[in-house]
């Protein structure tokens, strides 16, 4: 009956629950390539021929009982067109028109995706910031694994020179810092940033009065010049309505080196999980470069 029963949304394995399996993946680009799904860890399945079939029951059975969709090809280049644009900002008109459909069935058949957790979109702040350039969302993927088998990637190794390779790594780090608020039974406050001069911030944490602004770099180590644009977003961020806003830099990048610096905490993939998002100081002090 209503308000008897509560409702905890399980998206795939976080970085955390991963690490349990024993033949969990070792180095960051297979992890990603590999994706989050239980099925594939806990039965040792290859992970491209799970996630082939997995595709192909998702759109036979359950885009069929969520929306009437007559051409189930179309529909299938759809979600890889979605998969293209990743951390890109949706434009519905564009996505329509290479996938040829219609502008309203491009926006019902995202929002297919959205009822089956495959993707999610982003929004910009809703905070009152006068200097902010955009409204529209962003497109990401709950699990990196289905989204580079939807971008053709078959192999871990293609991930090091893929075009997508970037964007690819800020998905991961986007859907981690999600599960780790969703897992928890928390409601998550996310969004980006773009203001003025090409200033602009990945991911903005908004917990009450206070914010984290996350930059994400797929290097493996971080050029000071990142935290200096970081610093300006973070500037533009305290200047919000009603006085000083504080606000968290971090810096997630695809090295091994996690720790604190006068301009932000410098964060490894490794640590992304460990971090306590959901408060204004981590949970434990980053670790020096194992």
């Amino acid at each position: 009956m209503a308000g008897r029963t509560a409702l905890l949304q399980l998206l795939p394995l976080n970085l955390t629950e991963i690490q349990r399996f024993s033949k969990a993946p070792a180095d960051l680009w297979t992890l990603i390539w590999t994706g989050g799904y239980p099925r594939i860890y806990d039965r040792k399945l290859p992970a491209d021929e799970w996630l082939s079939s997995y595709a192909s029951t998702y759109v036979e059975r359950d885009v069929r009982q969520l929306v009437n969709v007559g051409d189930l090809l179309a529909f299938q280049t759809f979600v890889r067109l979605c998969a293209g644009r990743v951390g890109q900002l949706v434009n519905l008109s564009a996505l329509g028109a290479d996938a040829g459909i219609t502008h309203m069935t491009a926006r019902a058949w995202l929002s297919v995706l959205e009822a089956s957790f495959i993707a999610f979109r982003l929004p910009p702040l809703h905070r009152n910031l006068t200097k902010r350039l955009v409204k529209t969302p962003k497109l990401y993927f709950y699990d990196t694994g289905l989204l580079c088998w939807a971008l053709g990637i078959r192999s871990p190794a293609q991930l090091d020179t893929h075009p997508l390779r970037g964007a690819i790594f800020e998905c991961w780090v986007i859907s981690e810092i999600l599960k780790h608020h969703t897992h928890r039974g928390l409601t998550p406050r996310l969004s980006f940033v773009r203001v003025q001069k090409g200033h602009e911030c990945d991911l903005v944490i908004e917990q009450g009065d206070r914010l984290t602004a996350v930059e994400i770099k797929s290097g493996q180590t971080v050029a000071s010049d990142v935290f200096a644009a970081l610093a300006r977003v973070v500037n533009d961020l305290r200047a919000g309505p009603g006085g000083t806003m504080p606000v968290s830099p971090v810096v997630v990048h695809a090295g091994s080196d996690s720790h604190a610096r006068t301009a932000a905490h410098q964060l490894s993939w490794r640590d992304v999980d460990s971090f306590k998002w959901t408060a204004s100081r981590p949970s434990r002090r980053p670790s020096t470069a194992r």
